[in-house]
């Protein structure tokens, strides 16, 4: 049986900061700007069709033909601005060029960056990486509000705990996704290596 081998894209959505911003009064972190929520508008299936439309115009029908059968968005949050895609392992170089051209999503067409911070062969690993980042984007927005921004930090904290990323319950969904590559087949090695082992022993036993 062919073993059909993926790439998980963990992405962060970035939103830098417009002028108008910049010149507010509000003590608002640049870091909680940079890092805000997106428009729970934007869903899964808004999100593969503009990845879809950038790479047609990158790499046109050839590029949408071959991630066509396995590009998918595994998981969304709009509270973290955080995204796992999973791609084919072969063409998941395509779809991280879409991603950077990426410089606004629908519906609200809102300015962004698009950043890859991890490609997995298993999506548990990219969970993970995903967890550890909501934890230390939290810790950091902590530390740049400081009292000027705490009302602002309020809100940013109270999105997350929406999502509940922090303690990894939101994620647990996709933990159980069947499509999880390296670690099953170690595990079914480490399993046939196991009963050869014992059947060794079972022989040296007859012949003894």
């Amino acid at each position: 049986m062919v073993r059909l081998k993926s790439r998980y894209l963990l992405i962060n959505i970035l939103y830098p900061a417009s002028s108008s911003v910049q010149k507010s009064d509000t003590a608002t972190p640049a870091h909680i700007e940079f890092h805000q929520p997106t428009s729970d508008a934007l869903t899964p299936q808004i999100l593969i069709r503009a990845i879809k439309a950038e790479i047609s115009v990158l790499f046109g029908d050839y590029g949408v033909g071959v991630i066509s059968g396995s590009l998918a968005v595994k998981y969304l949050s709009p509270a973290t601005s955080t995204a796992i895609i999973r791609v084919s392992r072969a063409h998941y170089r395509i779809v991280w060029a879409a991603l950077s051209f990426i410089a606004a999503l629908p519906p609200d067409k809102k300015p962004c960056v698009i950043q890859v911070v991890r490609v997995s062969g298993t999506i548990k690993k990219a969970e993970q990486e995903a967890i550890k980042r909501a934890r230390a984007s939290i810790m950091s927005a902590r530390r740049a509000a400081g009292d000027a921004g705490e009302n602002d930090l309020g809100r940013f904290l109270t999105k997350v705990g929406e999502g509940d990323v922090g303690e990894g319950e939101a994620m647990e969904g996709i933990e159980d996704d069947e499509d999880d590559d390296v670690d099953d087949v170690d595990d079914d090695e480490e399993e046939d290596e196991g009963e050869g082992e014992e059947n060794q022993d079972a022989d040296g036993d007859g012949v003894g």
